[in-house]
């Protein structure tokens, strides 16, 4: 489940002065708790700068993953709110990241399809862009869970 997944996983920043660094810091809660290495966070920057931003799923919102080389040791996911939106290439504004860690591809797109419930529902997106605390957001989620 979502929540469960992001419980302690969540961070707050006002700003951060590059796309790169949107996605260190929305990283940052797995790589300490283990679930990810630092080559892991790379390979997501990387991912960007090869196929360019297909991460930036909805308006203002990005989902950085990488393939599982090694870089993934545990599943988790981990959430960034910026009080600022970051630009991404292509001029992709982004101020919600969900960053994705999968073991295996059948992980992966059981997290994707969890998310992606949660980004069609309007009603729930436009409470998650105001949302400013971690309880709040994982409230939000098990809305949409129950």
């Amino acid at each position: 489940m979502l929540s469960s997944y992001l419980q302690g996983n969540t961070t707050f920043l006002e700003r951060v002065s590059s796309w790169e660094e949107s996605i260190q810091a929305a990283a940052q809660p797995l790589l300490e708790k283990g679930f990810i290495t630092a080559q892991y966070i790379e390979e997501m920057i990387q991912n960007v700068n090869t196929n360019g931003p297909y991460i930036v799923i909805a308006p203002g919102i990005a989902m950085p993953h990488a393939r599982n080389e090694g870089g993934v040791i545990k599943t988790g996911i981990s959430f960034l709110k910026l009080q600022h939106p970051v630009v991404y290439p292509d001029h992709k504004e982004v101020n919600i990241l969900f960053v994705l860690a999968a073991v295996d591809s059948s992980e992966h797109l059981e997290l994707i399809s969890d998310l992606s419930s949660l980004l069609i529902d309007e009603e729930i997106m436009d409470k998650l862009h105001h949302a400013l605390q971690e309880q709040e957001l994982i409230q939000l989620i098990q809305q949409v869970e129950e």
